[in-house]
């Protein structure tokens, strides 16, 4: 269902040149419902009626400055009682969005803070690995990996963690002993 509504979305957006606005404005929502439990409620209960859902949506789309396609849609989709499945849809609109624009993206987890050299040898990989395709990369710290990175770049992964070695060797000598 999801990823209907989103082609529909992004056919829409094609047809009026306002991919980039639409992206922005969905990113801008999912932010906020990230970062407020009451929206995030709103949008996940279903004891809000699909009026109760719109009618709230506006007041926090005005607020947000959320306007045009991309504040129809999310009208249309609390009035149709599917806004539960908008983190879903709005993933499939970017996932479009990068196919369009030939981009892939690859999420990097890191001990530490990587330096801007760093990221740049790794994006010049990633290029390469992927066909010679643009990367966009997401970065997590997690320091208990210890040290190395964890490599995802669609539906590939790398586990090159320190944590991950270590368990793997604590594995082998369980099996020797």
């Amino acid at each position: 269902m999801a990823g209907r509504y989103a082609s529909a979305l992004f056919a829409l957006a094609q047809e009026q040149n306002a991919v980039d606005q639409v992206a922005a404005d969905l990113q801008s929502f999912e932010r906020l419902v990230a970062e407020s439990a009451d929206l995030a409620r709103l949008v996940r209960s279903p004891a809000f009626t699909a009026e109760e859902q719109t009618r709230a949506l506006g007041a926090v789309l005005a607020k947000a400055g959320i306007g045009g396609l991309a504040a129809n849609f999310l009208k249309l989709v609390a009035s149709k009682r599917r806004l539960f499945a908008i983190g879903d849809m709005i993933r499939d609109f970017a996932t479009l969005v990068d196919v369009s624009r030939g981009v892939k993206r690859a999420e990097i987890t890191a001990a530490e803070a990587l330096s801007d050299a760093h990221l740049e040898t790794l994006k010049e990989a990633l290029r390469e690995a992927s066909g010679g395709k643009s990367v966009e990369l997401t970065v997590k710290v997690d320091p208990s990996i210890i040290g190395g990175l964890v490599v995802r770049l669609g539906s590939r992964m790398v586990d090159g963690s320190l944590r991950t070695k270590l368990n793997s060797i604590r594995t082998r000598m369980k099996e020797v002993g």
